[in-house]
């Protein structure tokens, strides 16, 4: 599983009929790397952190091992720190039990 932000809908109107169930995004992993295609089964929104899986976890996540996916999207983030352990420490943080 990897972590993306929706950045927009991808609209295709010419494309197989096996794609027509859920809509397509363009992602952005970790809102830095480049960007990507991603099956869209949950409901989500532009500017929303997401997970998605690839392979044939994308494939079954979409909800067919002969749905052509290789990147699906299963949860929508509601809450993460992006400031890890590692970066609250550098930042001057002391409490060590916002570590855990």
């Amino acid at each position: 599983m990897k972590i993306f932000r929706v950045e927009g809908t991808l609209v295709a109107t010419a494309r197989i009929g096996q794609l027509d169930r859920h809509r397509l995004l363009i992602v952005q992993e970790g809102g830095s790397g480049s960007k990507q295609v991603a099956v869209d089964p949950v409901g989500c929104k532009s500017g929303d952190w997401v997970i998605a899986v690839g392979s044939s976890a994308a494939r079954d996540a979409a909800g067919s091992k002969e749905y052509p996916s290789d990147l699906t999207i299963v949860g929508i983030i509601d809450y993460w720190d992006e400031a890890g352990p590692s970066d609250r420490r550098a930042s001057g943080s002391t409490d060590d039990k916002a570590d855990r």
